[in-house]
């Protein structure tokens, strides 16, 4: 069901931060399902199975949808549902927000160099990032990620903000989000259970070694940024 359209007769509120309960027009499945969206809502609506809050058994999961065109990640869909009394183990989302930056210092002789990393998951050079967790906004999550996974204290630069939108697999709809970052030294501590590898290269030669379209435009507005 994850990712289909399907229209929605709407029941009632849940609560009033835009919750609603609601069922499947027309299909077998009768039971409760979660609206998220941030409008009001009544009658029959066009909506995306977004999501699901695993609980213990298939009759204790809720199946999470919202306006077509609305989109709710994880944290969204969790502060949603602390207005309920769901028990659930999890959360199950289409939609994944990762952020971080492309991160980069001076060397001796003035000329840039950018962070380039491999994670376990991956078999290409990127940028570090992670998921947003509770409440962070955008450039909390970047900070927390690049010191996580790189010890690395950084400056966020301002006036740059760019997106990267992809599906990896099946019905997952990631974004990421990077900001310009820059550092301060060049000892990288790699977090061992995220990062295999990681090199400082310039950025022309970080162009030849990224191999995803989206990173290297991204890449591109850095280089537009630093004027280099």
């Amino acid at each position: 069901m994850l990712g289909k359209n399907v229209t929605i007769e709407i029941f009632g509120t849940l609560s009033e931060n835009y919750l609603y309960s609601g069922h499947i027009v027309g299909g077998k499945d009768m039971r409760q399902i979660y609206i998220i969206t941030n409008d009001e809502l009544h009658g029959e609506i066009e909506c995306t199975i977004i999501g699901a809050a695993v609980g213990e058994t298939k009759m204790q999961t809720r199946l999470i949808a919202a306006p077509v065109d609305e989109i709710f990640y994880e944290p969204e869909i969790k502060a949603r549902l602390k207005t309920t009394s769901l028990k659930y183990k999890k959360i199950n989302c289409i939609y994944e927000k990762s952020c971080g930056a492309v991160v980069y210092r001076l060397n001796e002789k003035n000329d840039i160099r950018i962070l380039l990393v491999k994670n376990h998951n991956g078999k290409c050079w990127t940028f570090p990032k992670g998921h947003i967790e509770n409440d962070e906004n955008e450039k909390e999550t970047a900070l927390r990620e690049i010191k996580e996974e790189t010890g690395l204290n950084v400056e966020l630069i301002p006036g740059f903000r760019e997106t990267s939108s992809y599906r990896p697999f099946g019905k997952i709809r990631k974004t990421a989000v990077f900001f310009l970052a820059k550092a301060d030294k060049s000892i990288v501590s790699m977090q061992q259970s995220e990062i295999d590898f990681y090199l400082w290269v310039s950025l022309e030669e970080a162009l030849k070694m990224c191999r995803h379209e989206n990173d290297i435009n991204i890449l591109k507005q850095v280089r537009k940024k630093l004027a280099v």
